[in-house]
């Protein structure tokens, strides 16, 4: 009966089979997609999260903490003094002298700081014509080029960049800041061509800060995303204990360390575990324990020998740090300190190497990879300046972070540029305790003039 069919019929019932098998497949999927979720597993099976104990501490600054206290201009700073003489005793009404005597304890004091009205000092620089009586022909006076390539003084230029580089403050805030604060209306191109100058200034004070980090004996680095133009970029950020330098990059690998701290690796670099610092020899690094203690966290969330493992060596991580903060306190030497970490030393290589023989594959790589640089999580130890965590580096980033996350980044990689050198010029100021103002009103000034820029780093 099929046979005596017709080759049209033939392929429609062909056809019409396919289909129903498409049909029937897509059902399955549909009644997959409407099953209820499957139950999660019993409690009992999932591993804990510890939970954070309350330490019953009040929030804020506690006790013994140094308090942040308003700090007293010097008298010399002084504009006005108001003083305040008691005219009678409070006891028995006798009349006072307005002149202290030698008894007497020093006034008390306090200071109250007001703002003149602010308005930044224009000057008119104006061209004139005159005619000439003989041959009635117009003579105009031309403004010196000199005078005419800026509109923006040193001092306004550098104020404005330092609420951009210290403060994250956008072109259109800076606009307006500077037309209602300083009264002074500046367009939106002049922020951006400003920044361009300012950039262009700080060339050498960065190529300065820049040396003095890849030829310090101890140096922080870290790095974090930044874009430009909507590109991936990465921020990378090398600080010792005075002197930050910034590099936005296209990498974040060998290439780009080499160029932040040269060919020579010279020092001891404190770190996290990223690939790109594994060249730098073993025995001149320290890894970030607070990096670790991460890491050790999220193990105990995996379970089984997993969390065993992060639990050993969370407590050897408190451990390291009581007689860390014990030693920075002055309660030991540092030959004390090293002697109370051996035994700490030995119980690490303990847990770790039992942890690069267990069956859990992540635990197992993780312990083999801290084994293979295990000198490294004790330089700290033995080595003058040299800290068990990288919290220097991330703290000296942060302003660079919260940049990021107001602006999203830079436009052009001369934006980029500007970001670099501006952010090392006030995290550099900021460490060595000097005002970001007027480093950079005679910086601009000196580059204008085609001068020698102000040090950024100090001798000493």
């Amino acid at each position: 009966m099929v046979e005596s069919q017709c080759p049209g019929c033939r392929e429609r019932d062909a056809r019409i089979a396919v289909l129903e098998a498409r049909v029937a497949e897509l059902e399955g999927r549909l009644n997959d997609l409407t099953k209820p979720p499957t139950p999660p597993r019993a409690a009992s099976t999932m591993p804990k999260v510890p939970a954070k104990q309350p330490t019953g501490k009040k929030p804020g600054g506690q006790p013994g903490h140094p308090p942040h206290l308003k700090t007293l201009v010097p008298p010399e700073r002084v504009n006005e003094v108001v003083p305040f003489i008691p005219a009678v005793c409070a006891h028995c009404q006798t009349a006072l002298p307005q002149v202290p005597g030698p008894n007497d304890p020093p006034p008390t004091r306090h200071q109250v700081a007001e703002l003149p009205r602010l308005a930044a000092v224009i000057t008119e620089y104006q061209g004139h014509a005159r005619t000439c009586p003989c041959c009635g022909k117009i003579t105009q006076a031309a403004i010196p080029d000199e005078i005419r390539a800026h509109s923006v003084g040193p001092n306004l230029t550098g104020t404005l960049s330092y609420f951009a580089g210290c403060h994250g403050v956008s072109k259109r805030g800076i606009e307006e800041i500077s037309e209602a604060v300083f009264d002074a209306p500046v367009a939106l191109g002049t922020v951006a061509n400003l920044e361009q100058e300012v950039s262009a200034a700080l060339a050498p004070a960065y190529q300065e800060a820049k040396q003095a980090v890849q030829e310090a004996e101890v140096k922080h680095l870290d790095e974090t995303g930044w874009k430009e133009n909507g590109k991936k970029r990465w921020l990378w950020v090398a600080a010792t204990k005075s002197v930050v330098v910034f590099l936005i990059h296209t990498l974040r690998n060998a290439v780009a360390l080499h160029k932040l701290l040269g060919d020579q690796r010279l020092g001891i670099l404190c770190s996290d575990r990223w690939r790109a610092y594994d060249e730098w020899p073993t025995d001149r690094r320290q890894l970030c324990w607070a990096h670790l203690k991460r890491n050790w966290e999220k193990m105990l969330e995996r379970g089984g020998k997993a969390q065993e493992i992060a639990e050993a060596c969370l407590s050897i991580h408190k451990r390291v740090f009581e007689l860390w903060h014990l030693f920075r306190g002055g309660g030991c030497t540092r030959l004390d300190l090293g002697n109370d970490m051996a035994s700490l030393t030995l119980e690490m290589l303990d847990v770790l190497q039992s942890g690069q023989r267990c069956r859990d594959r992540k635990t197992r790589r993780f312990c083999a990879r801290l084994l293979d640089k295990f000198l490294a999580m004790w330089t700290f130890v033995v080595r003058e300046g040299v800290e068990p965590t990288n919290n220097h580096a991330e703290r000296v980033q942060r302003r660079a972070v919260l940049w990021r996350r107001r602006s999203f980044g830079c436009h052009s990689a001369d934006g980029c540029r500007f970001v670099e050198r501006i952010l090392t010029a006030v995290q550099t100021l900021r460490l060595q305790k000097r005002s970001v103002i007027p480093f950079l009103k005679e910086t601009i000034a000196a580059h204008r003039s085609s001068q020698i820029g102000p040090k950024l780093i100090l001798e000493g």
